[in-house]
């Protein structure tokens, strides 16, 4: 099956690849064109209904391709929008490659409604983004943007921390080829190869991207073999903006998702306990070399935008989405009976029954298991735009359906004989499906006032239904309908001065993990922000006042499940409260600084826990993962156009990693710097630029954890009649300082 996946893969990418460089050997047309106001706008037609502007009473911060082109040398997107205000990002590898986590204000990526040119990427399941199955993928993107709190009505899941909009590649005039190299710590190693026709056959154009991505991690065998691929054919004239896009990726990666204990943090930060393997006296004898996860994804979108007339315009997007893959493991009998108490060797587990060996009856087995996914998703986006001086109109609407078949399959255990191969001991299948609609206005009501409201209706039919490991069987048949309403104001007080004022609702659906855990509820939001914008030709500053009031928040436990993913619960009510600052100063012609801080209080106001077998109300605790202090900056010296050098600086408050205020659950502040230098050439018109960058992480070599996890369990056997709490805690260290340089040649 993994070979298969692979030869398909290579397939893929080789039929794309041959295809530009016939299209790419065809003579161009290289004369300079000029860039229009009908272009721009149809670019924009793309982004029209789910991006805010100025005007819009929504807190956001926006990304350019050349914002993140320096730091661009391999890892992942989330690690790149580090220094955004409020961001608080994580590795399990250590140093940026592989898989990557977001929290924003707080809430973790399950929060962050993520689109892809308006289509949805979080899975329909988990909610989560893995940016680890689109490797590269910051070399295809055009613009970002991240919107704080609620934000407006988007495609996909409602947003409870932030939503993050990726703009890919826009339409190239010229036509250009780049190769990009970079190197750096513990082996890793980027090859990049972007193309684009510029404009041929009076309208048409071709660009795409290769890359491959390798590296050690910092954790022990936290190993990423990752290969990716964009390609993007469009039409253009006057009127009409055609796209079709396909692009994906594969991703080997050693598993790295279980941390360490206190004890292992102080004596061995890199140690990986994934795929250990034991002796029948319990001695550690060697590591399993394949326990890793295995993930093949492929995105095809369609995008139609037409200019209808000088005010109208429309969207039509297209998206099939299709992931198969597998982690592997090997489940070691004496770590399942003395350690892990998982029950992964048992046959009730396996689903096998029990036999005779001589005089002993054989119920466990020492196995290597792999875990599939094998999922579609479909998705149809409308939007219709209507644009004035005074007024702009926005329609949307999304229909979605996504198909997982879930399945364990056991590919080796010991003295099995003709179970094996492949003996299927679990699969489920879930089924969800997704219709929304919005409608937004801004209308200007008087002199330096503008009105925005925005309505949003989701409905969401979710299914489950088979069995999942243990086996235990799972089902769900669930329905929603949400009612979303926003509305704001925005004033300009002078030029270049505005203040805005916003409500917002939003209201969403539990994950498959939190079905898996309990019977949860839906969870409810109302978001208040309050915020100012200057803009000068020395200074760009956006200051706000957010006031988030939860009803039923599935709040992070700490705790995590047999496969790493975070384990949630509701609780009754809960706020975030906290004020925004961010920066752009010219501090002379030479010096620039971005500077921001987030300062906030976020807590549980009625939270239950039941510790030694007595139910306690402890009142208002920290919301998990939620630091009360976030600060960024970059300072950089730019002499010329050709070298710049900076200074980024990241400071994250200390974080409960649970709910209860345990000094044993906190992960402690850090403050972490990296230096990144640019050098740039135009040497010819053969090459028309030599780009060399280098970035050097963490250049104090602070010792710190970004992210970690908390656990308690009842002791109810050491001591006949008593029950005692027992807390845990793992830890994921990021690498000390470390670097990453590259070179980029473009032609």
């Amino acid at each position: 099956m993994n070979k298969y996946i692979q030869m398909k893969q290579m397939r893929l990418n080789l039929l794309f690849f041959f295809n530009a460089i016939l299209l790419f050997a065809q003579s161009p047309n290289t004369e300079k064109s000029k860039d229009s106001i009908k272009t721009i706008s149809l670019e924009e037609v793309l982004l029209n209904g789910i991006r805010a502007n100025e005007d819009s009473p929504v807190t956001f911060s926006n990304v350019t391709r050349e914002d993140i082109k320096p730091r661009n040398l391999g890892q992942d997107l989330p690690i790149l929008l580090n220094y955004l205000p409020g961001v608080v990002t994580t590795s399990d590898a250590g140093a940026g490659i592989g898989y990557t986590g977001i929290r924003v204000r707080g809430t973790d990526a399950t929060r962050v409604n993520v689109t892809i040119n308006g289509i949805p990427y979080n899975d329909a399941e988990s909610q989560g983004t893995f940016w680890v199955d689109l490797p590269d993928f910051a070399s295809s993107v055009e613009t970002i943007q991240l919107q704080r709190g609620v934000g407006t009505s988007t495609n996909g899941s409602a947003a409870f921390g932030a939503s993050l909009n990726l703009e890919t590649d826009a339409v190239q005039n010229m036509a250009f080829a780049s190769l990009s190299s970079s190197i750096g710590s513990f082996n890793s190693l980027k090859n990049t190869l972007r193309f684009s026709t510029g404009k041929i056959n009076e309208g048409f154009t071709l660009s795409g991207r290769l890359s491959q991505i390798n590296s050690d991690g910092y954790i022990d065998r936290a190993t990423s073999d990752l290969d990716a691929y964009f390609f993007q054919g469009t039409f253009q004239d006057e009127s009409t903006l055609i796209k079709a896009l396909v692009f994906g990726g594969q991703e080997t990666t050693y598993q790295a998702y279980w941390g360490l204990d206190a004890v292992t943090l102080q004596t061995n930060r890199t140690y990986n306990t994934a795929g250990e393997i034991y002796d029948q006296s319990g001695n550690r004898v060697a590591f399993y070399e394949n326990q890793v996860d295995n993930y093949t994804q492929e995105h095809y979108q369609f995008h139609w935008n037409e200019r209808l007339n000088s005010n109208w315009n429309f969207a039509l997007g297209l998206n099939y989405t299709h992931g198969i893959g597998f982690y592997e493991e090997y489940n070691d009998l004496w770590y399942d009976q003395n350690v892990g108490f998982s029950g992964t060797t048992s046959f009730d587990y396996l689903q096998l029954k029990s036999f005779s060996l001589g005089d002993a009856t054989i119920i466990n087995t020492e196995n290597i298991s792999q875990k599939w996914l094998d999922n579609d998703y479909y998705v149809m986006t409308l939007g219709l735009n209507y644009n004035t001086d005074a007024t702009i109109l926005n329609f949307g609407g999304l229909y979605s359906r996504y198909v997982g078949d879930h399945f364990g399959d056991l590919v080796w255990g010991q003295n099995l004989g003709e179970v094996l191969p492949n003996n299927r001991f679990y699969e489920n299948k879930g089924i969800k499906t997704e219709g929304s609609f919005f409608a937004k206005a801004t209308q200007g009501i008087s002199e330096g006032f503008m009105g925005f409201i925005d309505l949003q209706i989701r409905t969401i039919e979710y299914e489950v239904s088979g069995q999942v490991a243990g086996p235990d069987f799972f089902s769900v048949d669930d329905n929603f309908l949400f009612f979303n309403p926003k509305a704001g104001l925005t004033y300009q007080v002078a030029s270049g001065q505005k203040i805005y004022f916003s409500y917002a609702k939003a209201q969403r659906e539990p994950n498959r993990t939190d079905y898996e855990n309990g019977t949860p509820k839906p969870e409810k939001l109302d978001d208040f922000e309050l915020g100012w914008r200057i803009k000068t030709s020395k200074i760009q500053a956006q200051t706000n006042i957010y006031w988030m009031e939860y009803k039923d928040q599935l709040v992070l436990t700490g705790a995590i499940d047999a496969v790493g993913s975070p384990i949630r619960q509701n609780v009754g009510k809960s706020r975030r409260l906290g004020i925004e600052l961010e920066l752009k100063m010219n501090l002379s012609s030479n010096w620039l600084w971005q500077p921001n801080i987030a300062l906030s209080s976020n807590q549980n106001l009625d939270f239950y826990f039941k510790r030694d077998g007595v139910l306690e109300n402890l009142g208002k605790t920290q919301l998990a993962y939620s630091p009360n202090l976030v600060g960024g900056s970059s300072i950089m010296y730019i002499p010329s156009t050709r070298f710049q050098i900076g200074l980024l600086s990241k400071y994250v408050g200390k974080q409960y990693m649970g709910n209860i205020d345990s000094e044993n659950s906190t992960l402690e502040a850090y403050f972490v710097n990296d230096l990144n230098a640019v050098f740039i050439w135009k040497p010819n018109k053969w090459i028309s630029e030599i780009q060399w960058s280098i970035l050097i992480n963490n250049i104090f070599d602070i010792k710190y954890e970004s992210n970690g996890y908390f656990y308690t369990y009842d002791d109810d056997f050491s001591t006949p009649g008593q029950v005692k709490t027992i807390e845990g805690a793992g830890y994921f260290p990021q690498a000390g300082i470390n670097f990453l340089t590259g070179l980029s040649l473009r032609f």
